[in-house]
């Protein structure tokens, strides 16, 4: 057989080491993000972890992933007080420590995904409502928070409301009114004196005591959470058995009746990204806490450049992969952002 050479040309796609590894940051959750950084910090001692200081993080040096600045929404906060002889609650928002929680059967409450949204608009489906009305109560119902209650402040709700779906602030006070009527009872206040209310007012009305914890509720929650007894029986006229009926009575109530709906166990994730409306345009932002803030560690790369001989063969790899990685996390962060915000120009009125 005779023997010949042949040359021959041919096209092929060759994955260099650091786009395999960006390739490979990108399909990584933050938890394992995180957990392969920590890996490499330990492998390579030309990479750091800028360490946050008292005074914040120092500004990032070349070599160095720059950090993010990432906006949050205000969350609401439900108004809260602390009263009640023998400290029934103990905490701003309420939390009762009386003999309930001993006597219930958790056996008898299997685990649910259900949240407190769904279970309220399970009740609102089998109520004969409009398409207009069912819309415009289910918009303020995906605006309740897991304790059950409103933002004070629904004016930026209202002005999307009416400029969106045509919904107006009398539809809105409609849709608030009908959501207060489903339970538990409590749900859909926008403050604790509101939510107190509520509860007072679905009690039969020969219920000891409910006329003078209606006004306490209503004027005197302040009074009531200092344990100004003697001022609050002086501006009621009443006498201290009534009182202490009636702080009795405000004290059974459920200052938090969202939290009786849903899974206890609460797993919170931390978001890769913020999204925010800004000067009436939604936008994408890096949420800075979950960005690992790595540099070339500045000690290293000092010696290996004054390192004339071999030795520093293995210390320049080792800056080439450190390099590499700061890069290629700033790249996986920068690929997150720009998907992010596609989806939300492209799902702005779900927004």
């Amino acid at each position: 057989m005779k023997q010949s050479l042949q040359l021959k040309l041919s096209q092929h796609l060759t994955l260099t080491p650091q786009l395999q590894q960006s390739i490979k940051l990108l399909q990584l959750s933050t938890v394992e993000l995180n957990q392969e950084i920590d890996r490499l910090l330990l492998e390579n001692p030309m990479l750091e972890q800028v360490d946050e200081g008292g005074n914040g993080s120092p500004v990032p040096e070349q070599d160095s992933m720059p950090a993010e600045t990432a906006a949050g929404g205000d969350s609401p906060e439900s108004p809260s007080a602390e009263f009640g002889e023998g400290g029934d609650w103990h905490e701003a928002g309420g939390s009762r420590s009386s003999g309930d929680d001993e006597d219930r059967d958790d056996s008898q409450y299997p685990a649910a995904e259900q949240t407190l949204q769904q279970y309220l608009i399970d009740q609102l489906m089998l109520l004969p409502l409009s398409e207009f009305d069912r819309r415009t109560a289910i918009l303020l119902i995906a605006h309740i928070n897991d304790d059950g209650y409103l933002p004070e402040d629904l004016s930026e709700l209202a002005a999307d409301a009416a400029a969106t779906w045509g919904i107006g602030n009398d539809d809105l006070a409609i849709a608030r009114k009908l959501i207060q009527s489903l339970e538990p009872t409590g749900v859909g206040a926008q403050s604790l004196r509101e939510c107190l209310i509520l509860q007072i007012d679905a009690l039969p009305p020969a219920t000891p005591g409910r006329e003078l914890a209606k006004a306490l509720a209503n004027q005197h929650l302040d009074l009531l959470a200092n344990h100004d007894f003697a001022r609050l029986r002086r501006q009621l006229r009443c006498s201290e058995d009534e009182l202490r009926e009636a702080n009795s009575l405000i004290t059974s109530l459920d200052p938090k009746p969202g939290s009786r709906i849903g899974n206890p166990d609460v797993r919170y994730v931390v978001p890769d990204v913020i999204v925010k409306k800004t000067n009436g345009r939604w936008q994408a932002r890096l949420n800075a806490d979950v960005m690992p803030r790595l540099r070339v560690n500045k000690l290293y790369a000092d010696l290996l450049q004054r390192s004339r001989d071999g030795d520093g063969r293995g210390l320049s790899a080792q800056l080439q992969e450190a390099r590499w990685l700061i890069k290629n996390v700033q790249q996986r962060f920068d690929t997150i952002l720009r998907v992010a915000q596609a989806i939300v120009e492209q799902q702005r009125h779900f927004f």
